[in-house]
Parts: C-alpha cells; sequence; structure tokens
C-alpha cells in the first residue's frame, strides 16, 4: 500500500503548530494554512514547508488533509465554506482523505463524513491527548474512527505525531472517545477540589491530603498530574483552557443525549463548569476552575507559607 507523501495542515496554533513541524521532521511535504496570518508567516520562517495562500490551494496539492481547529463547526466551515468562502471540498481531489483531529462533536463528524463519501473523498477522526507537551515530543495518544484500510493508509502520518495510535471503531468514535475522556477528567478535577476543601476547611494540609490520596484509592489523573503543578503553586497555566473543556463536556452530554444515556453527576458537572466559565476571565485556564469554587466556599488551597 502506498502511503500519501503531500499533507495539507489547516490550524497552526498552539497544538497545530508542533503537529505540523513534527510532520515536516519525520519527512512529508507539508502544505500549511492558518487563517491568522501572523501564525501562518511565523511558521512558514521557521520550517521548511508549503504556504498556502487559501484552503482551495491547500486542498488541491494535498493528498491527505489535516484540520487541527477549536471546533467541528469551524472544521465543516472549512471543508465545505461558508456562504460560498473558501473551502477545501471543490479542489480536493477523489480519493483524498481528510483527518479531522479537531475535538470536534462525533454526531458532526459522521454527517461531514457522508457528505465528503459523495464527493469520493474518504475521512478520519483523530483526535488526540497529552496537550501541547507531548504534541511537542510527538508523542500524543490519538484515537482515531474510520475504515481500517484508510487507517492503515494513513498511519505513518499518525505515528509522526503520536506514540499510541487507539482504533476506536467507525468514523465519529474517536472524537465519541475523546470527549468522553474528558468528561470524566473533568469530574476528577471537580470532585477532587470539593474534597480538597472540605479537608482544607476541616484543618487539613492540602500537601498531606495530597500524599495520602495518591496513595490511596482516591487518586486521579488531577490529584496525580495538577494539584501540585497548577493548583497548590498557584499557577493555573495547564495550557488547556476552561472553554475548552466545557466544550468538550457540552459534547459529551449532547451525545448522552441522542443515546438516551442518563448522565446526572457529568451534566451537573458541566453546568457548574458553565458557571464557573462566566464568572472567570476570558482565556481562564481550565485548573482555574478551582479558585471559583474556592471563592465559593472563601477558603484558597495555597500551599501554607503562600496564603
Amino acid at each position: 500500500m502506498e502511503h500519501p507523501k503531500r499533507i495539507g495542515f489547516v490550524g497552526l496554533g498552539k497544538m497545530g503548530r508542533p503537529m505540523a513541524a513534527n510532520l515536516i521532521a519525520a519527512g512529508f511535504q507539508v502544505i500549511a494554512r492558518d487563517v491568522d496570518p501572523a501564525a501562518q508567516e511565523s511558521f512558514g520562517r521557521q520550517h521548511t514547508c508549503t504556504m498556502a495562500a487559501s484552503l482551495a490551494e491547500l486542498a488541491a496539492e494535498s493528498e491527505v488533509i489535516v484540520t487541527m481547529l477549536p471546533n467541528g463547526k469551524i472544521v465543516r466551515d472549512s471543508v465545505l465554506g461558508a456562504n460560498g468562502d473558501d473551502r477545501i471540498v471543490d479542489s480536493f481531489p477523489k480519493g483524498g482523505v481528510l483527518i479531522d483531529m479537531s475535538s470536534s462533536a462525533p454526531q458532526g463528524t459522521c454527517q461531514l463524513g457522508e457528505i465528503l463519501a459523495g464527493q469520493g473523498i474518504e475521512m478520519l477522526d483523530a483526535p488526540v491527548s497529552g496537550g501541547v507537551g507531548k504534541a511537542n515530543e510527538a508523542t500524543l495518544a490519538i484515537m482515531v474512527g474510520g475504515t481500517d484500510e484508510t487507517i492503515q493508509r494513513c498511519e505513518p502520518i499518525l505515528q509522526a505525531m503520536g506514540s499510541k495510535i487507539f482504533r476506536t471503531g467507525g468514523l465519529g468514535s474517536g472524537h465519541a472517545v475523546k470527549a468522553l475522556n474528558n468528561m470524566l477528567s473533568a469530574v476528577g478535577l471537580v470532585g477532587a477540589v470539593e474534597a480538597f476543601l472540605v479537608g482544607k476547611r476541616f484543618g487539613l494540609d492540602p500537601e498531606v491530603m495530597l500524599e495520602v490520596i495518591n496513595s490511596s484509592t482516591g487518586r486521579n489523573n488531577s490529584t496525580e498530574n495538577k494539584f501540585e503543578r497548577y493548583i497548590l503553586s498557584r499557577a493555573f497555566n495547564s495550557g488547556f483552557a476552561l472553554d475548552l473543556m466545557l466544550k468538550d463536556l457540552t459534547t459529551a452530554v449532547d451525545l448522552a443525549k441522542d443515546t438516551q444515556t442518563p448522565i446526572m453527576l457529568s451534566a451537573l458537572c458541566r453546568e457548574l463548569c458553565a458557571s464557573a466559565h462566566a464568572v472567570l476571565e476570558k482565556g481562564a485556564d481550565h485548573t482555574d476552575v478551582a479558585r471559583w469554587f474556592e471563592d465559593l466556599c472563601g477558603t484558597h488551597l495555597a500551599k501554607e507559607d503562600e496564603e
């Protein structure tokens, strides 16, 4: 099987920039495009690749197109156009593959895939986990949905950006797993913040609590990787924004509704995060949700020597 070499990459933000750079480092011919001229110019100065003047130009030169954009609506607009604007579908050759690596809604992904299939274009959904750090290291976890044949054809592209490739099922399954993973992560974060606030108000030292919990059954990703570094330190700079966490929670809740699955706890977590998002400053980190809970009860989780 011949693997594609010419890769269009749309979206040069915090995640897309290192991912596209890793494709170049792996020997792929990358044609890049970002809506922000400054981001596109900066990337072009630092890397040997082709900078496309439009999505149509990018599509005409690509065998595979990777999108790394804020949400599924923007992906759809980039592919199909908004009100007849510059779009991918008109000039992308038949037999091409669109790989959406954004955190999109699975229902929308399935709909877009059906439209593209009618144009002779294949689609994979391949959202990622690991954040900017693992994007820089090309060690992302990638959850890919689509046909086995298309995944196999594009596997070297995914391997250039990630160290763990999970085949999750048909188209849309990758986006579904990603949303549900982030829903569980958010529930773990909110639950941990509440537990630590109860402990602090009782008189427990948060650092002692953290040591005990991380050696016990209550530990989770937030207690192991976020509390010391981002919350107790008061840094609140994990690199994953609260509005993105809220978007993923909303996607998961919508998926639960579509599948007629009651999720009382996760739905409440989504509403709590929405309330925090409405109060906290624009661009707040997702770990800033702890500050909102702190303000509610008038207790901070700062280290003892920083209060």
